[in-house]
């Protein structure tokens, strides 16, 4: 009965909120023809500015609760459907930003709500186990099916959490755990360790690092923190670690046309590395694992090369470090693989991978020998979420069966074509357009003429986002396509005639 009432429901609201029509765009470029989604939007629809007074009022609601201060507006998620978000006033919005990079096929996919009308289903929706203790029967499959069929090079474990930062913070433990286990020459501590742990005392709790580098961002946590370098709003009066911090290379771009220039910068960046593991050993506090983004997002949508990573890998090999990559942001298929590690063409990439958003659940795979030792070293109460791995298994199975990767590339390109063409009409403003896939950027002339592009985009119908000093980045979900990008180019090329 219960499934029979929520299938009605989901008739009547996809009855009720399906808009298909043919309105006609201007584009920057030639545009790809328009082939709409099910149950998608045919473009931006704007009845007032954003944000519009109901979401005001709703602002000033939830102000009297918590802080608001980073609140945009209130969103309708009812009415929002595949690329479009719809605030509370009525607002559709082609949503390049997609909850900070963590929608991966569209609003409301019709294979999703199919999934959550299922009966076998309910159980996993209504009862949230403590995975760590008592897991439902189902879950060694379900992992499988979803995390486990996904898997990077050379990884056939995985340990599930909630978000990034906590996905971060184990994966930090668990580098610290195998490193000592390593000194040691075995796993079981002595009665010193025992005791001095207790008192926040060496050799209970050693003087260990993780070197991470500038401009990095790896969540807001006490450990992740400590390797989070891309806003001082995120560290500010918040004690810290003493842990070695890398310059990451400072491109030019087009980076095929500063190839001498980019090699030797990386070549400097690469020899730091190796000076500031050596001299935190002299120290007494010797760097456990390094960790890095493929992208460093957050911190400036800021690219390396394959050779780059290719040499820190090495470098870690030969310090003894563990190599931990931060995908929470590029995993999950938006810079046209699935994983953006996969672009350095490495057999044995690394020795952790961590991942959220695009995956909907937290988590990070790892070799076996930095598999926790002991029961309770890697725990929390969720450790997870099971409706997330049961969604992610679909979400899997859209991405296979409607080729999304080979769509990722497609658009990718034509966004990165389309940006490149944009600063070059606008070369007062903007510059430095990159990407991989969709997972693009482009820097704006300053602070201050960035946010006034993402808000005058945003009235215009374009929902955007920043990252590092003045920097925009892209990040729609893996359904975004040709034709969304040129809708896009064509309303942003009006808004940015506005401010040339």
């Amino acid at each position: 009965m219960a499934s029979s009432l929520i299938g009605r429901q989901l008739v009547l609201s996809l009855q009720k909120n399906m808009w298909l029509g043919a309105a006609g765009c201007r584009y920057v470029s030639k545009a790809a023809p328009q082939t709409l989604v099910e149950c998608e939007y045919d473009g931006p629809s704007m009845k007032t500015s954003v944000p519009g007074p109901r979401s005001q009022e709703l602002t000033k609601q939830l102000g009297e609760i918590q802080n608001v201060g980073a609140i945009n507006f209130f969103c309708n998620y009812e009415e929002s459907r595949g690329n479009y978000l719809v605030d509370v006033d009525g607002n559709r919005m082609l949503d390049i930003y997609t909850q900070i990079s963590s929608i991966p096929i569209g609003y409301n996919h019709p294979a999703l709500l199919k999934l959550m009308t299922n009966p076998n289903n309910l159980s996993t929706l209504v009862n949230r186990p403590a995975l760590g203790i008592l897991p439902p029967e189902n879950f060694p499959d379900k992992i499988t099916e979803s995390l486990i069929s996904v898997a990077p090079s050379g990884m056939t474990r995985v340990q599930t959490m909630a978000c990034g930062s906590c996905s971060n913070e184990n994966a930090y433990k668990a580098m610290f755990i195998w490193y000592r286990n390593k000194e040691r020459g075995h796993n079981t501590p002595s009665e010193e360790d025992l005791n001095t742990c207790m008192i926040n005392k060496s050799p209970g709790c050693p003087d260990l690092s993780i070197l991470s580098f500038m401009g990095g961002f790896h969540g807001r946590t006490m450990g992740t923190l400590a390797t989070t370098h891309s806003k001082a709003i995120h560290k500010l009066d918040v004690p810290s670690f003493d842990w070695p911090i890398a310059p990451f290379p400072t491109l030019q771009y087009p980076l095929e046309e500063f190839t001498r220039e980019n090699e030797q910068e990386e070549a400097r960046c690469l020899e730091e590395v190796e000076d500031l593991i050596v001299k935190w050993r002299q120290k007494g506090r010797p760097v456990a694992g390094i960790v890095i983004e493929p992208i460093q997002a957050e911190g400036g949508d800021n690219h390396a090369s394959a050779n780059f990573f290719k040499g820190l890998r090495n470098i870690a090999s030969k310090h003894g470090c563990a190599f931990h990559v931060d995908e929470v942001q590029t995993g999950g298929g938006t810079t046209g693989k699935f994983w953006a590690h996969e672009h350095w063409g490495m057999d044995d990439p690394a020795d952790i991978v961590s991942f959220s958003k695009k995956l909907l659940t937290g988590g990070y795979y790892h070799k076996y020998e930095l598999q926790a030792d002991k029961p309770y070293r890697i725990f929390n109460t969720w450790m997870g979420d099971p409706t997330k791995n049961l969604i992610l298994a679909e979400v899997l199975n859209v991405i296979r069966r409607e080729h999304l990767l080979q769509e990722v590339n497609r658009s990718g390109k034509v966004l990165l074509n389309g940006l490149y063409d944009l600063q070059a009409r606008y070369p007062g403003v903007l510059s430095r357009a990159r990407g991989q896939g969709t997972f693009c950027a482009i820097d704006v002339c300053s602070d201050e003429t960035r946010n006034s592009i993402l808000l005058k985009a945003r009235d215009k119908g374009i929902l955007l986002g920043g990252c590092g000093d003045r920097s925009i980045r892209f990040r729609p979900a893996l359904v975004f396509k040709e034709h969304h990008v040129h809708m896009f180019l064509n309303i942003f090329n009006d808004v940015l005639a506005q401010i040339k």
